[in-house]
């Protein structure tokens, strides 16, 4: 069975490309296609991968303008040749699924959530650098990409959330498979600091402005890991018991998990691996109740959840995490449940699930029923 994988862009070493290169490891033989490739953004394994880039990569600093020359993504993926191949995996949340595919060949799509540029523009990059052209283009994106989620033959959701909002979307159903979670990484019996710690990039829908506003109102020692473009005003609302660590390296971020009181995730994520990774290394997680915490963390067992976007509701449950003792064994153990040997099983089951469907026709965008 030839198999490729293609993934929008590899130029970051997120939850997305940590998948990419869990499939990567599952499909060695595997090329993997994508847009762009920044291979020491990336780092190992997928830096040392079969990688195939597109056109774009090409082009003048595109590093700098990868925002910028967004509406010729769509492009780049079609310009791909898998020709050849029996199964093509595609992963990301981006423009991987609009690949030309042989029609004899499975399309898996492994959907880490629709397109936010797409169907959720304002709330994902209203302060980004993406262009008035990209604001137009936005109907003709839309277009397009609900005509390339037509192709794929089986959509595989990252969390319950995202396999609602496919269903939405697309009008498609989809199998659920949680992504890995590289347990091994982390200890859990190292001595736990007084520091609260937040780990993510720095976009306003992160809600990263909660954890500052709570941990500087209640005095709580908080480190934020992570760049972005809200890093000034969130440094402008941040008391004196909040410091910003900025872009740490894995090793180093590894380190503060390993060692923080507990990760507060005060934003909504499709999945989300950070949460788990705490649990892994012993600590618990204070988490807003949507999305894919809801899939992750038990509410008084692994963390504490807090139901409303405020800062306040956040207090709350701070003040609860800190009157709790927490058992470390039992957090690595919830998630261990997540590892990447579960997540390959699951994976495997739904490919051949996937694999006899095609045979006997019976896969494709019919499923909306």
């Amino acid at each position: 069975m030839k198999v490729a994988i293609v993934h929008h862009a590899l130029n970051r070493n997120g939850g997305a490309e940590r998948v990419a290169a869990v499939l990567h490891g599952m499909f060695p033989e595997a090329p993997i296609f994508t847009t762009v490739f920044d291979k020491r953004a990336v780092g190992l394994p997928l830096a040392k991968a079969d990688v195939r880039v597109s056109w774009l990569h090409g082009l003048p600093r595109w590093k700098r303008h990868f925002r910028r020359y967004v509406p010729l993504h769509p492009f780049a993926v079609r310009s791909f040749d898998l020709r050849g191949y029996d199964v093509v995996i595609t992963s990301g949340s981006a423009f991987a699924k609009g690949v030309r595919v042989p029609p004899s060949a499975l399309h898996l799509c492994y959907c880490h959530s629709p397109m936010r540029w797409a169907w959720d523009f304002e709330r994902h990059v209203d302060r980004s650098e993406l262009t008035m052209a990209a604001r137009l283009a936005l109907p003709a994106l839309r277009r397009w990409d609900f005509a390339a989620a037509r192709t794929v033959d089986r959509f595989v959701a990252v969390s319950t959330e995202v396999s609602r909002r496919i269903r939405a979307t697309y009008g498609r159903g989809s199998d659920i498979v949680l992504p890995p979670v590289d347990v091994a990484r982390f200890r859990y019996d190292r001595s736990a600091s007084e520091d609260f710690l937040v780990v993510s990039r720095l976009d306003a829908y992160k809600r990263v402005d909660l954890a500052v506003r709570a941990c500087t109102t209640l005095g709580l020692p908080l480190v934020v890991v992570g760049d972005g473009p809200e890093r000034e005003m969130l440094q402008s609302i941040a008391g004196p018991t909040v410091r910003f660590a900025g872009r740490l390296t894995e090793r180093e971020t590894t380190s503060r998990i390993e060692r923080c009181r507990a990760l507060i995730v005060p934003g909504e994520d499709d999945f989300g691996l950070t949460p788990l990774e705490a649990n892994a290394a012993g600590r618990p997680v204070v988490a807003l109740a949507r999305a894919g915490a809801l899939d992750t963390v038990r509410d008084g067992e692994t963390g504490v959840l807090f139901h409303e976007d405020t800062a306040e509701s956040l207090e709350g449950a701070l003040r609860v995490v800190q009157e709790r003792s927490w058992d470390a064994r039992l957090l690595r153990v919830h998630a261990e449940s997540f590892s990447e040997e579960v997540f390959e099983t699951r994976f495997r089951t739904v490919l051949g699930s996937a694999l006899e469907q095609k045979k006997l026709g019976r896969l494709g965008a019919d499923d909306a029923a």
